[in-house]
C-alpha cells in the first residue's frame, strides 16, 4: 500500500513539541484528569466505582453495554447497540469504515478540502475519487448542484465532514436531506465524520445517522468532549455494514481497553457539564479572535459556527509554510499552514485553547504580521 502522508499530522508530529504557545489544535482545550474527576460532583467516585469492578483483561471487544448506551443516546433515532462499534478514535472509525466499504474501481465523492483521510484512504483502496468542493464564494459551503453533477450510477460512497476540519463549515439539515436523496438515487452510502459538534444553534444540527438509513457516522470523545487522551471513538451504521466493520476491527485494534472504555463512558455520562464548559470557551474565544482579526489588515476568516476549528486567510509575501516555520522559530507560536489542507495562503487557527494562551498567541502572531509591513 502506498498512501500519502496526512499533511496536518506530519506537520504536528514534527513541530508541535517545539511550541511554547500552541494555537494550532482543533480540540476544545483538553481536560485534565483532575477536571474530569470533578464532573460527577463526587470527586470521580462513580468512575472509580466502575473501574474497581473491572478486570484488566480485554474487556468488551466492541465497547461495553454502558458505553453503547451512552453513544446511542446522542442520536434522535432508536439505535440498536449492535450497530455501534467502539474504535481507536475517529481516526480508527474512519479507517475501518472505509476499508469495509471501498473496493478497487468504486466511485467515491468526498467533500474537499477537509481532513485528508476522507479522500486519501478511498484513493489508496483503488477508488476513483471526485471532489465536492467547499467554496469560499459561498461562505465555505458546498453547492448541492455540483454534487448532483458528480454522482454516477456506480457511486459507492459520499464522504462528508460535518463540521469540516479546518474550515468549520456546518451542513444544514436541508443540505443533509439533499445529500441523502442523491445518495439514495444510486444506492450509495454516506460517511459522515461528526467529531466537531456545533455548540450554538444546536437545535439546527442533525446527525446523518438520523437522516439516512445507509449512513455510517464516525465520532469520538476527542474534540467536542475534550478527552483525546482516551483514544475512544465509534461508528454507527446499518447492521450489514457493522458486520463488515467487525472483521476489520479485529485486524486493526481488537478492543479499546477496559480503562479507556470506562473513561469514555464516564465522559459521555457527564457530557452536559463538559458541553457547558466548552460552549463558554468556544463563544468567548471566538469573540477574542474576532476582535483581533478585525484589527489585522492581513487576516480574515469566515467565523466558525460554534465548532472548535477555524481557518484564517493570511495576506503574506511568502508561502504560508515558511511563515509558520518562522513564527514558530522566532516566537514559539504554532499554527498549521493552510497548505497542509490544500488551502494555501492561510492557517488553521486552534482558537479553542485556554483564553490566556489564545490571547498570547494572537498577540505574537500580530507582531509577526506587523513586521511584514515594517
Amino acid at each position: 500500500m502506498n498512501i500519502k502522508t496526512i499533511g496536518v499530522e506530519e506537520w504536528l508530529n514534527v513541530w508541535e513539541k517545539s511550541a511554547t504557545t500552541d494555537i494550532a489544535q482543533s480540540t476544545i482545550s483538553s481536560l485534565t484528569m483532575g477536571e474530569i474527576l470533578e464532573l460527577d460532583g463526587e470527586q470521580g467516585a462513580t468512575f472509580y466505582d466502575r473501574l474497581d469492578r473491572e478486570k484488566m483483561n480485554y474487556g468488551w471487544i466492541e465497547g461495553s453495554p454502558d458505553f453503547k448506551r451512552q453513544v446511542a443516546s446522542l442520536y434522535k433515532s432508536d439505535i440498536d447497540p449492535d450497530r455501534i462499534l467502539q474504535t481507536n478514535g475517529a481516526t480508527g472509525a474512519n479507517l475501518n469504515a472505509l476499508m469495509a466499504l471501498v473496493e478497487p474501481g468504486d466511485h467515491v465523492i468526498a467533500e474537499y478540502p477537509t481532513y485528508a483521510p476522507l479522500y486519501e484512504i478511498p484513493r489508496t483502496l483503488g477508488a476513483d475519487v471526485s471532489y465536492w468542493h467547499l467554496r469560499e464564494d459561498l461562505g465555505w459551503n458546498p453547492d448541492i448542484d455540483e454534487l448532483k453533477r458528480l454522482v454516477r450510477p456506480n457511486t459507492k460512497l459520499i464522504c462528508i465532514n460535518n463540521a469540516s476540519n479546518p474550515i468549520g463549515t456546518v451542513l444544514s439539515p436541508e443540505t443533509l436531506a439533499q445529500v441523502a436523496e442523491i445518495a439514495k438515487s444510486v444506492g450509495a452510502y454516506v460517511l459522515s465524520d461528526e467529531v466537531y459538534l456545533p455548540l450554538e444553534d444546536t437545535d439546527d444540527y442533525v446527525s446523518m445517522a438520523d437522516v439516512y438509513e445507509k449512513s455510517v457516522v464516525t465520532n469520538s470523545i476527542s474534540k467536542t468532549y475534550s478527552v483525546p487522551g482516551a483514544r475512544i471513538g465509534w461508528t454507527v451504521s446499518d447492521k450489514a455494514l457493522a458486520d463488515k466493520i467487525r472483521t476489520y476491527r479485529d485486524y486493526t485494534m481488537i478492543c479499546g481497553g477496559v480503562f479507556n472504555d470506562s473513561l469514555a463512558t464516564y465522559v459521555l455520562e457527564n457530557r452536559a457539564s463538559i458541553l457547558e464548559r466548552n460552549r463558554a470557551i468556544v463563544l468567548g474565544n471566538r469573540a477574542i479572535a474576532q476582535e483581533w482579526i478585525d484589527s489585522q489588515p492581513r487576516v480574515s476568516w469566515v467565523a466558525p459556527k460554534g465548532v472548535s476549528t477555524s481557518y484564517i486567510k493570511l495576506d503574506l509575501p511568502m508561502d504560508d509554510e515558511t511563515f509558520c516555520k518562522d513564527l514558530l522559530a522566532g516566537r514559539g507560536v504554532l499554527l498549521v499552514p493552510g497548505s497542509r489542507f490544500d488551502l494555501p495562503c492561510g492557517a488553521r487557527l486552534g482558537y479553542c485553547a485556554q483564553p490566556d494562551v489564545l490571547r498570547r498567541g494572537l498577540d505574537l502572531l500580530g507582531e509577526a504580521l506587523g513586521e511584514l509591513d515594517g
